[in-house]
């Protein structure tokens, strides 16, 4: 028993903290469900936006399981994933206007504070990718299938 324990792959600490970042991800966009939902420069309501963060949440729920199953199919879905997200952030900060947000939200809006807090997600988000992107050694489970 000693020496299968010592032949399996000891999951490196990134990956444990990979995968309670998407659990927190999964967390998050099943939270805003029944809210405003901004895609590609538009704001959805109402069913369209429960769509959305029905589909957001399904995708982010698929990262944090492929990721504790190391399935390389979930790496190249990770980097599509954060790449997209980086590019919805930024058409989002270019389209939709502060006066969108206010009529929404029911408030005022620091367009100061919205530009510099969305281009500081975007490049964590970037970050994160560069992390994924070099730890494709790791995602060594070829199956196509989570199940």
């Amino acid at each position: 028993m000693i020496e299968a324990e010592e032949n399996e792959e000891k999951r490196p600490f990134g990956l444990t903290l990979l995968t309670g970042l998407y659990l927190f991800f999964f967390i998050l966009s099943v939270s805003t469900y029944g809210n405003p939902f901004p895609f590609m420069g538009k704001i959805y309501q109402d069913l369209p936006a429960k769509v959305l963060v029905f589909v957001d949440s399904l995708v982010c729920v698929y990262l944090f399981i492929g990721i504790g199953k190391r399935q390389l199919l979930t790496w190249y879905l990770l980097l599509s994933y954060n790449l997209f997200e980086v590019i919805n952030t930024i058409v989002n900060l270019f389209i939709i206007t502060p006066e969108d947000i206010e009529k929404y939200i029911g408030h005022k809006v620091d367009q100061e504070g919205l530009v510099i807090n969305n281009i500081a997600a975007a490049l964590a988000i970037l970050l994160l990718t560069q992390f994924i992107y070099r730890s494709r050694r790791y995602f060594n489970n070829r199956n196509k299938f989570l199940f």
